[in-house]
C-alpha cells in the first residue's frame, strides 16, 4: 500500500484576497484535516509575510510548512528567516524549464539556468535540510534540458523532485509516462502538480500516483487538482488500488467547504459573517452556560475555530458574562477579541486605577510573562488610560510611537461593551490590536498589549 502525500497550495492562489486572519484560519484547516504540507507562496511584504509563516509555525506542528524562493538568494534568506521558528520546514525552489518560462521569467539560456539551479539549491540546502526542486512547465521542457535540470537538482541536495504540467497539454495517462520516465531515470519518487484548466487534473494525478510519484499538490479552489476530488478518490479507490493518505476523510468534506467559504468572503473588499436574523435572536447566553453551549452558539454564527481558540473564546465568555447576558453581537465581540491571535508574550493579570477630577490619574498594572515571571508597575498620566500605556511600558522596557487610538461602542444599552483599538508604529510598520470589555479602561489596556505582542513576536 503507497502512502501518498498530500501539499496543500490553496494559500498559493494567484489573484487571492485573503487577510491575514483568513490565512491563519485556512492554515489551521488544513493542519486538522492532516494534511503533509501547506505551502505558502514567497515572501514579498518581509515584516507582513514572516510574521504569517511564524504564526502558522506556532501551531501546526504535523505539517511541513514550505515556502517558495529560487529568483534570487535573497528570496531563499527570506524564506530561511520566516521558517526559523518552524518545527517542519521547507523551502521550495519553483523555477521554470521549458524555454518560453526560463526566457520570461528568469530571462536566462538553458546554459545559464542550468548553473542558477546548481547555485539557489546549494544555497538553500545551507539555510535549510529540506529542499524542494519544483520543475515548472516541465511537460513542455526539452527532454534533454529536463534531464539536466533534475540531474542538478538531485546532485545539488534537492530532497524532492515536483514535476509540473503547467500548462495542461498532456493527457492523464501520458502524463503518467512521462513522470515515470524520469523517476527511473534518476531513482527518485517525484510529486506532481498539473493544472485543471482541461478538467484533467485529478485524473493525470491518479494515474502518476498509481506509477511511481508518491506526492501531489492539490488546492481548494485554485488552478490545480481539488484537494476534496483527489483526497475522495483516495479514500473511495484507494483499496483496489493500493493507495492511502494521512488526511482525516471523515472531516474532509466539512473542513473544505469551510475553506470555500472564506475564500469566497475574501473576494468581498469587507468580509463578514452572516447569518439569519432568526439565528441572531436565537442566542441568549449566560454566566451559567456551559462551554458546549457557548461554541455551539459560536458555530450558529458561522465560525469554526481550533481546539485552542475555542477555549480562549470560553475563557474571555466567562469575564464578559459575569458582568451581563451574552447575545450574538457581543459573542462575535468576543470571537473577534479571543480567538487567531499570536501567542502572547505579555498577559494582562490585573489593573488598578485612580482617577478623579482633584487627584493626578495614576494606573497600577500587572503583567505576567512568558506565562511564568510576575511584573508589577505603578506610574501617572495625564488620564487613566496615558497611566496605564506608560506603566506597560515601563514593564516591557520600551516606548513604541502610538500612531491611532480608538474607541466605540459595539452593543448598545448602557452596560454596552466597548472596543479599543491601538495602533503602534514600529521601524516604518503599523501594528493594530484590539480590546473588547464592558470597561472601556480594560478594553483599552488590552488592545495595547494586543499590539505590543505582535510587535514581539515579529521581532523575535
Amino acid at each position: 500500500m503507497k502512502t501518498v502525500k498530500i501539499a496543500d497550495t490553496t494559500l498559493c492562489r494567484e489573484h487571492s484576497s485573503f487577510g491575514f486572519k483568513e490565512k491563519i484560519e485556512i492554515a489551521r484547516q488544513l493542519e486538522k484535516l492532516n494534511v503533509d504540507t501547506i505551502e505558502l507562496p514567497a515572501i514579498k511584504s518581509k515584516r507582513a509575510d514572516i510574521l504569517l509563516v511564524r504564526t502558522i509555525a506556532s501551531f501546526a506542528k504535523k505539517s511541513i510548512i514550505s515556502v517558495a524562493a529560487g529568483l534570487s538568494d535573497e528570496s531563499v534568506d527570506d524564506a530561511a528567516e520566516a521558517l526559523s521558528t518552524t518545527e517542519r520546514p521547507s523551502i521550495r525552489i519553483e523555477l521554470p524549464v521549458s524555454p518560453v518560462g526560463m526566457e520570461y521569467t528568469c530571462h536566462k539560456k538553458p546554459e545559464k539556468m542550468l548553473l542558477w539551479i546548481e547555485h539557489i539549491i546549494s544555497y538553500a540546502k545551507e539555510k535549510c535540510d529540506c529542499v524542494e526542486f519544483c520543475a515548472e512547465d516541465a511537460t513542455r521542457a526539452e527532454e534533454d534540458f529536463l534531464y539536466a535540470a533534475v540531474e542538478k537538482a538531485v546532485s545539488a541536495g534537492a530532497h524532492k523532485i515536483t514535476l509540473c504540467d503547467t500548462a495542461a497539454e498532456m493527457m492523464p495517462d501520458d502524463f503518467a509516462a512521462f513522470v515515470d520516465g524520469i523517476a527511473k531515470r534518476f531513482s527518485v519518487k517525484p510529486g506532481v502538480k498539473c493544472s485543471d484548466k482541461n478538467g484533467l487534473a485529478a485524473a493525470e494525478s491518479i494515474l502518476a500516483l498509481r506509477g511511481e510519484a508518491d506526492l501531489v499538490k492539490a488546492s481548494v479552489g485554485g488552478e490545480c487538482a481539488s484537494l476534496e476530488t483527489l483526497a475522495g478518490i483516495i479514500k473511495n479507490c484507494g483499496e483496489k488500488y493500493s493507495l492511502s493518505s494521512a488526511i482525516r476523510y471523515t472531516q474532509l468534506n466539512r473542513i473544505t467547504k469551510q475553506i470555500a467559504w472564506i475564500a469566497d468572503n475574501s473576494k468581498n473588499d469587507k468580509a463578514v459573517v452572516t447569518v439569519s436574523s432568526e439565528g441572531y435572536e436565537a442566542i441568549h447566553l449566560d454566566k451559567n452556560d456551559d462551554r458546549q453551549a457557548v461554541i455551539s452558539a459560536v458555530m450558529q454564527l458561522g465560525y469554526d475555530l481550533s481546539e485552542e481558540d475555542e477555549a480562549k473564546v470560553y475563557e474571555e465568555f466567562l469575564r464578559v458574562a459575569a458582568k451581563k447576558n451574552v447575545g450574538a453581537k457581543e459573542l462575535d465581540a468576543i470571537v473577534a477579541s479571543a480567538a487567531l491571535q499570536v501567542p502572547s508574550t505579555y498577559k494582562l493579570v490585573s489593573y488598578v486605577i485612580n482617577n478623579g477630577n482633584i487627584i493626578t490619574a495614576s494606573a497600577h498594572i500587572t503583567l505576567q510573562k512568558n506565562g511564568t515571571d510576575i511584573l508589577q508597575s505603578i506610574e501617572i498620566g495625564d488620564g487613566p488610560i496615558d497611566a496605564a500605556f506608560i506603566a506597560i511600558d515601563k514593564i516591557i522596557g520600551h516606548h513604541y510611537e502610538l500612531d491611532d487610538f480608538q474607541i466605540q461602542a459595539v452593543t448598545e444599552g448602557k452596560e454596552a461593551m466597548g472596543s479599543a483599538i491601538v495602533k503602534l508604529r514600529c521601524a516604518g510598520k503599523v501594528y493594530s490590536g484590539n480590546g473588547i470589555s464592558t470597561d472601556i479602561i480594560g478594553a483599552s489596556i488590552r488592545a495595547y498589549l494586543n499590539a505590543i505582542n505582535k510587535v514581539l513576536y515579529e521581532e523575535g
